[in-house]
């Protein structure tokens, strides 16, 4: 008898509480919070977005949204060293990050260390789990950019 109102109380308290639970991760909670400076970015200025974003940075040290978007706009400025920095603290808060990867292998790929280049796309393939075509090209480019001895040295890893 006690079961008839116990199991359906549970149910309708396991109910609100998934219901009322917040799901939003915390790169989409930055997302929302950062609006005004990915507008920035995605406008083209860049050196409004760097000083909006390097004060995010130092308000909050652990995202790795806010340190992701300084990276791209010292990217686009041409700041090899300093977006290179930028997307290795990204990474230490969320290594899962597609993008970060990408751009990361991308800073490699022009500072023309290949091999680092081609672990930074391979990380993007895996987290994308190959449907991002930029990182599918570009782990292929840094693949061609290998000395034929580290090409060797993989495929005998595998």
């Amino acid at each position: 008898m006690d079961a008839l109102i116990v199991v359906p109380l549970i149910l309708v308290l396991f109910f609100l509480h998934y219901y009322f639970t917040d799901h939003d991760t915390v790169i989409d909670k930055d997302r929302k919070r950062f609006t005004e400076g990915i507008a920035l970015f995605e406008s083209g200025n860049t050196t409004a977005a760097h000083a909006y974003f390097d004060q995010k940075v130092k308000e909050n040290r652990k995202s790795a949204l806010a340190y992701s978007y300084r990276g791209k706009c010292n990217l686009q400025d041409g700041n090899l060293y300093s977006a290179l920095y930028d997307f290795t603290e990204a990474l230490s808060f969320d290594n899962t990050l597609v993008e970060v990867h990408l751009d990361k292998g991308r800073v490699h790929f022009q500072l023309e260390e290949y091999k680092e280049a081609f672990l930074s796309f391979d990380k993007a393939v895996w987290f994308s789990r190959g449907s991002v075509a930029d990182a599918l090209h570009w782990r292929t480019e840094a693949h061609q950019k290998l000395p034929p001895s580290t090409v060797a040295d993989k495929e005998q890893e595998l």
